[in-house]
């Protein structure tokens, strides 16, 4: 009998690094980025195959509810679990764990991401599933298209059954560094996609972070039902020490594994790679425009406008939104210090 797998879409953070078009009160993964469908539609449309997915889990802030609630539809049965407070991946991912029955598979998503081939996510997580199933704590090896020095790669060790074991979990590397994990063929991109089982991961937390699984289970247990939301005790979650899912569990784990994947994927982490996902609207020069934009003379510029009208003359590599009445320009390089600009941060 095939493993029914259980979706954990993450909800957090704000996608300030998206600023002016992402804001803290509607994040870029409600937004429509890429297509007519917002990122958190899409990644539960991915999730939508029912003989495959259980109902998904999706974890959101308060702030955000709302949100997910009007986006989410009829889906029949989905639990929506309130955070009390931000405290990152580790404590969010065991929130989940511990309303799933110890022997689920879940299967953790960001909601902000995007996904061109949706049968490769599917198989991917049908060969994560069955090696989460024999307590392996599975990573998506992303497979690398360029030397990105933006992500944390994963190194293959030996083979198993659909995967491979992890080696080594390298930082965000350097570009020449990043050349050298291209070109050798035995690296992955960490996309924070994971497959556990429920009580295996409980387990592993407890060994590494035991003050910080004793607090999500007793905010779990102290925690309440509100229709389809569930809503965690606050006091024991706000008091724990907020870690990545990687720091807290995944580096420190004898049974870390990974499932490589070709897979058209983006993480939309800011606007140069937003560009890069809207490829197929890039006219000859490689320029993207949306809105009132007149290009003379550019190339690979991304111009966006939800009003005024934007006129580029001669530039190359430049990034030119408009939303509302906040205007961003930026080089492609610079597109990852966006986040923090005043502007973005004070949102």
């Amino acid at each position: 009998m095939p493993i029914k797998i259980h979706p954990v879409i993450l909800c957090g953070g704000s996608g300030t690094r998206l600023w002016p078009v992402s804001r803290k009160d509607k994040p870029k993964p409600f937004l429509p980025l890429v297509g007519d469908r917002t990122l958190f539609e899409e990644a539960l449309e991915r999730a939508s195959d029912t003989e495959l997915f259980a109902p998904p889990m999706v974890v959101a802030g308060e702030r955000h509810a709302d949100l997910v609630e009007a986006q989410i539809g009829e889906s029949c049965g989905h639990t929506i679990i309130v955070e009390p407070a931000p405290r990152n991946t580790a404590p969010a991912i065991a929130l989940a764990a511990a309303l799933l029955e110890p022997d689920d598979v879940m299967l953790v998503c960001p909601s902000d991401h995007h996904i061109a081939d949706t049968d490769a996510f599917r198989a991917a997580a049908k060969a994560a599933a069955e090696l989460a199933s024999r307590d392996w704590l599975v990573s998506f090896g992303i497979a690398p298209t360029h030397p990105e020095t933006g992500y944390g790669y994963l190194k293959r060790g030996e083979s198993l059954p659909g995967g491979y074991r992890i080696d080594t979990f390298v930082e965000k590397p350097d570009r020449e560094r990043a050349e050298r994990y291209v070109a050798g063929g035995e690296h992955s991109w960490n996309g924070g996609i994971f497959a556990f089982r429920a009580g295996r991961l409980l387990d592993e937390l407890e060994a590494h972070r035991g003050e910080m699984a004793r607090l999500v289970r007793e905010s779990v247990a102290r925690g309440r039902r509100e229709d389809s939301r569930f809503l965690p005790a606050s006091a024991p979650f706000v008091a724990i020490e907020g870690d990545s899912i990687d720091y807290a569990v995944m580096e420190k784990t004898a049974r870390a594994a990974m499932v490589p994947v070709d897979m058209g994927w983006s993480d939309i982490g800011n606007w140069a790679a937003l560009k890069d996902a809207l490829g197929s609207e890039s006219d000859e020069a490689g320029n993207v425009a949306r809105g009132p934009v007149d290009l003379d003379g550019c190339s690979d510029v991304l111009a966006l406008s939800d009003g005024p009208r934007i006129s580029v003359v001669g530039l190359e590599d430049v990034v030119i939104v408009v939303s509302g009445e906040e205007v961003l320009v930026t080089t492609r390089e610079g597109a990852q210090r966006v986040g923090k600009l005043p502007g973005a941060s004070s949102q």
